[in-house]
């Protein structure tokens, strides 16, 4: 399951996993499945990227592509936050470069920001308590609500 999710209502948040090869395919699926859902406008997100072991572009403009469509799909009106947790160097800059895209865009709601570890990401977002790390700590399989 190389991106898993998982929808907290009652923290307003969704929390998704990567791990093994990550694929645009994929990410490009979780953000249109997952950010087209009504309910969630304005939610913070955090995505944790520690269990990536390799990222399949095509090309780094794909990265583009995403800050566009995600910066397309904001909550108008909501502003949120979107915490990436990427402790390894590549995705670590693949993060940046999104947020900074999808910052300049100007439909953009949400604030983004890159962090080497899940703690940094927790406290950015105003997290106190630790949500399911991962998908086998209680987290929904990516087709289910909660």
């Amino acid at each position: 399951m190389p991106l898993a999710h998982r929808i907290d209502h009652q923290l307003r948040l969704v929390l998704a996993w990567a791990s093994g090869t990550l694929t645009d395919e994929e990410v490009f699926g979780y953000q249109t499945e997952v950010w087209s859902r009504p309910e969630v406008a304005g939610y913070y997100e955090l995505v944790d990227m520690t269990a990536v072991e390799q990222v399949a572009l095509p090309s780094i403009g794909r990265v583009l592509d995403l800050a566009a469509l995600s910066a397309g799909m904001d909550a108008r009106g909501a502003t949120s936050r979107f915490a990436i947790v990427a402790p390894r160097d590549f995705e670590f800059a693949l993060g940046r470069m999104y947020g900074s895209h999808r910052e300049l865009d100007g439909r953009a709601t949400k604030r983004v920001s890159v962090f080497r570890s899940r703690p940094e990401a927790l406290a950015w977002l105003g997290l106190e308590d630790e949500p399911p790390a991962t998908p086998e700590a209680g987290a929904a399989r990516p087709d289910e609500r909660t």
